[in-house]
């Protein structure tokens, strides 16, 4: 169970960090905005989760860190915002 819980943690955590960095990325960043589509913020929120999540388990099976260390919230932070900066610059 306890390994279980850490899992499900892990990807509520990658959920909220991806998902922030990349609905933020959208907002925030500079550009000619077509309206207010939905789809396309959910795109960047949900490309920011696939990027937190993919840096996460490819820098544990590299063996960069482990699961729970700061790198890999550092990782997983970089990896989501610069995901979710490159889909808001090609999208706009």
């Amino acid at each position: 169970m306890t390994a279980l819980m850490g899992v499900t943690m892990g990807f509520l955590a990658f959920l909220l960090i991806g998902g922030i960095s990349g609905a933020s990325a959208w907002i925030f960043y500079p550009g000619q905005s077509n309206g207010s589509n939905p789809g396309k913020f959910l795109v960047a929120a949900f490309l920011g989760f696939l990027a937190a999540a993919a840096s996460s388990f490819i820098g544990q099976y590299l063996g960069f860190f482990q699961s729970g260390q700061m790198l890999e919230w550092l990782s997983a932070i970089f990896a989501s915002c610069l995901a979710g900066c490159v889909f808001t610059a090609l999208a706009k």
